[in-house]
């Protein structure tokens, strides 16, 4: 009894994707070794697409004495200024089987602060 129908790539007894038939004239699940002759695929065509995220702009800072400031921006509420906008880097401050360090500075007004991640 199939449990699962539909997408004929994939294998109707356990739902793992079927692979592409080498030699021979059957395609064998490699999970659950259902067999289904080649034939069956005959006449189908196999479509597919990239679909790329939309492009977002940079901040772009103006003022000379931002030129430093380089990075990531990211949603997070400055805890001095209380507006949101930090731009982050990760460096490795401990040993290599512990988290990173998140170092985020506001970009209003350049308080830095750390998380220990």
């Amino acid at each position: 009894m199939s449990y699962f129908s539909g997408d004929p790539n994939f294998c109707p007894e356990c739902g793992n994707v079927l692979p592409v038939p080498v030699t021979s004239n059957t395609v064998l699940c490699p999970r659950c070794s259902f067999c289904i002759p080649v034939s069956e695929f005959s006449g189908q065509t196999v479509k597919s697409s990239v679909v790329f995220n939309q492009l977002t702009p940079l901040l772009v800072l103006k003022d000379d004495r931002d030129s430093d400031l380089k990075g990531p921006v990211v949603d997070r509420r400055c805890s001095r200024c209380s507006k949101d906008g930090m731009i982050y880097h990760t460096r490795q401050m401990r040993s290599a089987d512990e988290g990173q360090t998140v170092f985020f500075t506001c970009i209003h007004c350049r308080y830095q602060e750390k998380e220990d991640s």
